[in-house]
């Protein structure tokens, strides 16, 4: 096997395998006496990119958002709506640095998405009334943000 690297690329292809990656729970909310939350797996995760595998609960519910980097979501199983768009497996989203989307409400049997970040992952909340009043009609009970392991050289805004 030829191990030549191309001199304009750094590093050769890395390799791994989802059950490598410990999940991570990043949101959490009460829906009655259930506790639904959404989990992720970061499989890479540097200044140029995170790539991610989701599991969302049933009726989980993510506020209207956007991401200070271009994005890509793709449905892999299960369904969600964003805002208005049903969004079934196969679904691809592309959202530019800036741009904002939602609020999210994962199918009856949840939804497991693959998501690709081009930059800085983090987002910031759009629309927090709509948000804010769509959790009221369903019930919905945000709860505390669970701790996460971000890179010592990203600060988690969730919160903000």
């Amino acid at each position: 096997m030829d191990e030549t690297v191309d001199p304009n690329i750094n590093k050769k292809a890395r390799f791994t395998h989802l059950d490598e990656f410990k999940w991570q729970e990043v949101r959490r909310q009460q829906h009655g006496d259930r506790t639904a939350s959404v989990r992720e797996k970061w499989m890479e995760f540097s200044d140029k990119y995170l790539s991610l595998y989701a599991e969302w609960d049933p009726g989980m519910v993510v506020r209207p958002h956007g991401h200070n980097s271009h994005h890509v979501v793709f449905v892999i199983a299960g369904d969600m709506m964003c805002g208005d768009i049903h969004c079934p497996a196969g679904t691809h989203i592309a959202l530019d640095r800036g741009d904002t989307f939602g609020p999210f409400i994962a199918g009856p049997d949840g939804v497991k998405l693959f998501e690709v970040m081009m930059g800085d992952p983090r987002s910031f909340p759009a629309n927090r009334e709509e948000y804010e009043k769509l959790l009221a009609e369903k019930g919905i009970e945000p709860l505390p943000n669970p701790p996460i392991d971000m890179p010592d050289w990203l600060k988690d805004t969730r919160n903000n």
